[in-house]
């Protein structure tokens, strides 16, 4: 099993014990998207020392503890899988890491971010609109699409093009994926 040297930051037990079934990893959980400030601190000072991997699940909570974290503790990494890979197996359940598959978990954290405020804006507002993804009628679509090909996670379309700089993602990257979702459609 990989051992991951990062300390995961997931939103509680069961995604602890989902986490633990892919890697070999130490996790902190938050118990929810109000974080005591006492948790913020520890996430912060192991950041300092061994890094952290936030990997919240694909909802609005999951966002808001993502949001909060990257805001007190700058270069932790992200994890991401999509609402798909997040949905329980029975009918019943929330949307969550726990519910992903060990190979879902295990693809997500070889494919994690580093946030970069100081990246270039590599992709327009223009070429967002232009190419579907803002103002179209499928662009929520295409945006959940191309989250998922380049494994950053959905985001509407006000952040996506906040999300893409922080991330780094190449204009080469944006375009590849960008085929990829037209290819897809063509096959459909």
């Amino acid at each position: 099993m990989k051992k991951i040297k990062e300390v995961i930051v997931v939103e509680g037990k069961d995604d602890t014990k989902r986490i633990r079934q892919a890697v070999d990893a130490d996790t902190i959980e938050t118990r929810g998207s109000a974080i005591p400030q006492e948790t913020l601190d520890l996430i912060s000072e192991l950041a300092k020392t061994r890094g952290v991997i936030v990997f919240t699940d694909p909802d609005f909570s999951g966002e808001k503890i993502r949001k909060t974290i990257a805001a007190e503790v700058p270069n932790v990494k992200h994890a991401f899988i999509t609402k798909k890979q997040g949905v329980p197996n029975r009918s019943v359940g929330s949307l969550g890491v726990e519910h992903a598959s060990v190979e879902s978990i295990r693809q997500a954290l070889s494919r994690v971010y580093t946030e970069d405020d100081s990246a270039a804006e590599l992709i327009s507002r223009a070429e967002l609109i232009q190419d579907g993804l803002m103002g179209n009628p499928d662009a929520k679509r295409r945006r959940e699409k191309l989250g998922e090909i380049l494994g950053i996670g959905y985001v509407n379309g006000k952040q996506l093009q906040h999300r893409l700089r922080m991330f780094g993602i190449t204009h080469d990257q944006f375009l590849a994926a960008l085929r990829q979702i037209d290819g897809d459609n063509k096959n459909d």
